[in-house]
This record gives C-alpha cells, structure tokens and sequence, in this order.
C-alpha cells in the first residue's frame, strides 16, 4: 500500500493522448531523468491478479511490460519494488509503455486473458 494519499497521486502527469482517461501511472522527471511510476496493492485490477495466482507487486508488471513487449522493455530499465512500479528511459518510450499499461491498471483491458496467454506462451512472471 502506497504511503502517498490518494489525494496527491491524481494530479499526475501523463502521455498527451492519455488525458481524460483514469490514471493510475504517472511520468517524472527526476534529476533530469525520465521515470514511468506507479504504486501498486489499491489498484482496481489487483484482485484479478491475485486470483490469477499472482502477487499484484511491481515485479508482476515488469513481468507485464516485459510480455507486452520484450523490445521496449529491452530499451527501458526496469526498476521496480513489491509496492511501486518503476521504468526509466527516454519520455517517447515510457509513453508508449504508459499507454499500454493504463488500460491493465485500471481494469478496462482484460488482465486475466494477458496471464492467460503469457503461461500458455510459457513465460513466467517474477512476483
């Protein structure tokens, strides 16, 4: 659970095209460095994920990132904790990330038929 009221994490900066839609992530700069974040356990998706059999941490959706697509994932670094997601890298790729995984997080897109489809493709999450 995130220490940061919920309050102060919905003024987030998001990908331009992603304006108006729920947010769940944001994208910094910190010390010039460009950072896709998120904390993870109150997200609306995570009991999806746990009956799923998965722990809903930052490790699963680097797991996430990684399946949706191994070659933006090789460009970012994955940095991530059990209670917070974290990618760095350049603002057009953690864009793209964002715009991928915000549908996931906040439950519009169809968590349980990603996992689905990740096992029976024989990849394994790290959560």
């Amino acid at each position: 659970m995130s220490d940061v009221p919920s309050s102060e994490r919905q003024d987030r900066a998001v990908a331009p095209y992603l304006a108006g839609m729920p947010q769940h992530s944001q994208i910094l700069d910190v010390g010039g460095d460009d950072t896709l974040t998120f904390y993870c356990g109150d997200l609306p998706v995570d009991e999806a994920i746990s009956a799923s059999g998965h722990e809903p941490n930052g490790y699963f959706w680097e797991g996430v990132a990684t399946y949706l697509d191994p070659t933006l994932a090789e460009r970012l670094e994955l940095d991530s904790e059990a209670g917070m997601f974290s990618a760095g890298g350049a603002r057009v790729d953690l864009e793209t990330l964002q715009a991928k995984l915000e549908p996931l997080l906040s439950g519009e897109g169809d968590i349980r038929a990603l996992i689905t489809r990740a096992e029976t493709d024989g990849f394994e999450f790290d959560d």
